[in-house]
Formats: C-alpha cells, structure tokens, sequence
C-alpha cells in the first residue's frame, strides 16, 4: 500500500503540483525506509509511532520547516496516509489549486464513495502548523477544525479512498480495484 501512495507523491513532484516532501516511517521499519528512499522522498523516523498520528504530523511539519539554505519555504504541507492507496493525482491537484486561491487553513477532499467520511490527503496551510503542538494521540487536525480560528475547505471529488485498517478492509479494496 505504501508504494501506491509513493507513486503518487512522486508523480506530483514530477509534474511540479509539490516540490518534494518526507515521509514518516516507524524507526523500526527498514522496508519502508527502504521503499521511501527509493522513492527519492526524504524519510523521517518516528521513534515513538505508538503516540500516534499526532507524532507524525509533528515529525513532519518539524521536518519541513527545517529546509537547508536557499531552498523556499513550504507554504503547505499535504499529508498522505498510508493505508490510503487509492490517491488520485487529480485530488492533489485539486487541493494545491484550491489552497492557491482559498484563505484557509485546511483543505481536505470530501470522496462521493463516503460524503460522511473525512477524506485524505490533507492539505494544511503553513499558517496553522503551529497548532500542531496541541495534537496527541491518535489524533490530526481535524480536531482542530471546529476553532474558529481555522478555516476548513472541503472539495467534494468523484471516486473514493478507502482507508485500509483490516484484513477484511483489504479484501474489499482487492475486490474494488479488479
């Protein structure tokens, strides 16, 4: 699954729609580090994953304000999931064309598959990052959209994006995708 959303990330760097990005793998987990820098995308090890996606994102977004001199600064950062495969190109696209134009802080898909799901990936304005201290847990920043301080954008996207937690979850991706 991690290659799929791999391929994507990678694809949007090669169009120009992101401008590289990391990945945040299990420090314990030499496949997926070893997938990720195949990939050509800088990977970032957690230490701790059992805190939860909160750790990720704060890894992340730490990693991403750390840019080597002469390089820009990241403006946003889309947050893929791994047990998400089926991204599509056309939603990342839609994304960074919304954050272009929008004045929020969030902008996530709304996939017609699930309309009362959150979709991902998630685009997060540089200008909220700071928040991300306020996260634990299993918890990202959907928790925070209901301050008034941050505006969410939601595009609603044709298709879905199943998230994959189970074996049974698997099987029905299997079938979906034949």
């Amino acid at each position: 699954m991690l290659s799929h959303v791999l391929d994507a990330v990678r694809a949007a760097c090669e169009r120009g729609i992101l401008k590289g990005g990391c990945a945040i793998i299990a420090a314990e987990d030499p496949e997926s580090r070893a997938l990720v820098e195949k990939a050509g995308i800088e990977p970032v090890l957690n230490d701790a994953p059992s805190q939860g996606l909160s750790r990720s994102l704060q890894l992340g977004l730490a990693a991403l304000e750390r840019r080597k001199p002469g390089e820009p600064d990241a403006g946003a950062a889309l947050v893929f999931l791994a047990d998400q495969p089926l991204v599509r190109l056309g939603v990342v696209e839609a994304l960074v064309a919304a954050w272009r134009v929008e004045d929020a802080g969030i902008f996530r898909p709304r996939y017609e598959a699930r309309p009362d799901t959150p979709g991902h990936p998630v685009l997060l304005n540089r200008s909220i990052w700071h928040l991300a201290h306020q996260l634990d847990g299993d918890h990202g920043f959907a928790g925070l959209a209901n301050l008034d301080s941050v505006r969410v954008v939601t595009l609603d996207v044709a298709g879905d994006n199943p998230d994959i937690d189970t074996p049974a979850d698997l099987q029905a991706l299997e079938e979906l995708t034949r």
